[in-house]
């Protein structure tokens, strides 16, 4: 059976464990020579980030196990505005990372769930996310879910300079929050 938890500070070296096995599973093929590891272990998942991240009061990351396993972890921003739509209150789901093993059984569905509940819960007007436009299959996913994709951005330079330009695009989708 499938578990999804809050998680505390405790278990920030689980997310970034998480974070760099699932990340290594599915994106190491975006980055020119160093760029992955500068990722990982700089910019986006040191164990000081993580840590901070969770002591911040507008993140809220959750874990999700089955037998005692960890199989991934979402991040949620409770407090964010989408550009353009400023004038809607909304949440963003900024990272749902599962292993491949671990695909294709209902857990992303469970996530977004769960943030489509907090979202309910705070009063939000909208949730919305970014997504590679190279992610095909994540795509499919969110729209399959209701998502519609009503932006898009590049990463920017110079901090993206180690990815591959044909990676570097992202789209934005967003939905209505369901009362």
């Amino acid at each position: 059976m499938v578990n999804i938890h809050k998680a505390t500070i405790s278990e920030a070296d689980i997310i970034v464990d998480l974070a760099r096995n699932i990340y290594k599973e599915y994106y190491l093929h975006l980055w020119h020579s160093g760029g992955a590891k500068w990722y990982m272990e700089d910019y986006a998942y040191s164990l000081e980030k993580i840590k901070s991240e969770l002591m911040d009061s507008n993140n809220e990351y959750f874990i999700a196990t089955e037998n005692g396993s960890e199989q991934g972890y979402m991040k949620i921003n409770l407090n964010e505005q989408l550009p353009g739509f400023e004038t809607l209150n909304a949440l963003e789901v900024e990272r749902i990372y599962l292993y491949k093993k671990a695909a294709g059984k209902g857990l992303g569905k469970q996530f977004m769930q769960t943030a489509m509940n907090k979202a309910r819960e705070l009063k939000k007007d909208i949730i919305f996310l970014k997504a590679m436009d190279s992610s095909t299959d994540a795509l499919e996913f969110y729209k399959k879910l209701g998502y519609e994709i009503c932006g898009s951005l590049q990463l920017p330079l110079p901090t993206f300079h180690l990815m591959k330009e044909e990676y570097r695009g992202m789209v934005i989708l967003k939905k209505s929050v369901e009362q």
